[in-house]
């Protein structure tokens, strides 16, 4: 499934995310501990965001394709400043209590 999120707050900019996407998000939590306390986010967590996910990138010895998919669609996305990445954490917030149910049913 595709969904669309606002990159800026006019919404003339939009950014494409996909259940491919945010299962990727899930399974590198490449949003955990990206918010500092103050729950502000800015450009310079947008760029935090930039270089978790390059590390790990580098790190591996091959390329996970869909971490390579996310950085070229939404992280690395002309239009993704920081109004797109707080669009984008709502997303997943919502997306992760839609599927988390989901997830545990598989396991058991």
């Amino acid at each position: 499934m595709m969904y669309t999120i606002k990159a800026n707050t006019s919404g003339t900019r939009t950014i494409e995310v996909s259940d491919s996407h945010l299962e990727t998000i899930r399974d590198y939590a490449l949003l955990k501990d990206l918010i500092d306390s103050n729950g502000i986010i800015d450009e310079s967590v947008v760029d935090k965001l930039r270089l978790n996910c390059r590390s790990i990138l580098e790190m591996q010895p091959n390329v996970d394709k869909r971490l390579m998919d996310i950085c070229l669609d939404v992280v690395y996305n002309t239009n993704m400043k920081a109004v797109g990445l707080q669009n984008l954490l709502a997303l997943f917030i919502e997306w992760f209590k839609d599927h988390n149910g989901e997830s545990k049913q598989e396991e058991v």
